[in-house]
């Protein structure tokens, strides 16, 4: 198979993660202080994949082009293509076309996150070359997913294939998910443009996948067995800080001042925690400030956050936040970038947020 190439679906507006991307693209947030859309060109470049186009909205593209410029970091070189309204996945593949060309292609949501990356998946895409690989995951909720259908035998290891694929079904037949990274040949051009919009108006990858598999291309799944998530919901940006916090290794670089970090807990070069305890896993953004202070397991301080007199745990802080004079801890939460949450007045009470780029929250 000849060399792939890359496709990053940054567009769309992230509605479900508001107010935080009023300001900023949701594929920018970061997970345990590095960018979500991060993880995905990390995944290109150590599968090999030399050339990434990303697919980037008007609004927010300037935003992405500046966070990652010309892919060099990453070890990949990035192109850049406007998608001027998010009319579907489908409709992403046929606006990148002239820059896939013939060339096969991996496509990865921009807001997702793979356990382990996908070498091994396209060492076996090369190998195999079928039309399309698609990743599935059983999941719960199976209707609030693209589901797949597979052959007898497919679930269990044996080389079977995909029968069908139905987006958000009202009654699932199966509780295998799309995961939100896929494989194709250029064959699923042709696919795309026979499809006509679904109900909601958008070209769905899904329905594209069924012409595949209707005219007799052969479209095979792969079972993913460790953990993926779609950071589309504040619940789902939690669960992925902690899945990768959970991975991290025990490094300090900033300073410690009658302190105590207990646990893999990274302290960023320029911070310094002063009179606090550190509990891992937890990272602390370089230039932090933590004084007289607790941070809790799963907490992710942006740099050059401040917190202070007050207990934080399970939360996500961007850059710029500052925390002061909370009696009671904050959890579960999430605030942007240059938020400022303080207490005029002192009384015991448990704090839940998510709150937008560039707001201030006085507690009376």
């Amino acid at each position: 198979m000849q060399q792939l190439k890359g496709l990053i679906l940054s567009g769309g507006r992230g509605t479900r993660l508001r107010p935080i991307t009023h300001t900023s693209a949701k594929q920018l947030v970061p997970v345990a202080n590095k960018p979500v859309l991060f993880y995905g060109l990390e995944a290109m470049s150590e599968a090999g994949i030399e050339e990434v186009g990303i697919i980037v909205a008007p609004e927010t593209g300037a935003e992405i082009r500046d966070a990652v410029g010309d892919g060099s970091r990453f070890g990949v070189r990035v192109h850049y293509v406007e998608q001027e309204e998010p009319l579907g996945l489908a409709h992403a593949v046929l606006t990148a076309e002239p820059f896939l060309g013939d060339d096969p292609f991996v496509m990865y949501l921009g807001d997702n996150i793979l356990q382990g990356g996908i070498r091994d998946l396209v060492d076996a895409f090369r190998t195999h070359e079928p039309d399309a690989l698609i990743l599935l995951t059983p999941v719960p909720d199976p209707q609030n997913y693209g589901v797949a259908m597979l052959e007898p035998g497919a679930r269990d290891g044996s080389p079977g294939r995909v029968v069908a694929l139905v987006e958000k079904p009202s009654e699932p037949k199966s509780d295998l998910a799309l995961v939100g990274v896929y494989m194709f040949t250029s064959s699923v051009h042709e696919a795309a443009r026979a499809i006509e919009p679904s109900a909601r108006g958008e070209l769905e990858i899904t329905d594209a996948i069924q012409a595949l598999v209707d005219g007799g291309r052969r479209v095979e799944p792969h079972i993913v067995r460790g953990w993926w998530k779609d950071t589309g919901r504040l619940a789902d940006m939690l669960e992925a800080n902690r899945l990768i916090l959970d991975n991290i290794e025990r490094r300090i670089e900033g300073e410690l001042v009658e302190s105590q970090t207990d646990g893999r807990v990274v302290v960023e070069a320029g911070a310094r925690v002063e009179r606090s305890t550190v509990r891992g896993p937890t990272i602390i953004g370089a230039g932090a400030r933590i004084l007289d202070a607790y941070v809790g397991p799963y907490t992710a301080i942006g740099d050059g956050c401040v917190v202070e007199h007050s207990e934080i745990e399970h939360s996500i802080l961007l850059e710029g936040c500052s925390v002061r004079s909370l009696d009671r801890r904050m959890e579960s939460s999430l605030l942007g970038r240059n938020v400022r949450v303080f207490r005029e007045q002192r009384q015991p009470r448990t704090y839940r947020f998510m709150v937008g780029d560039n707001s201030e929250i006085t507690i009376p």
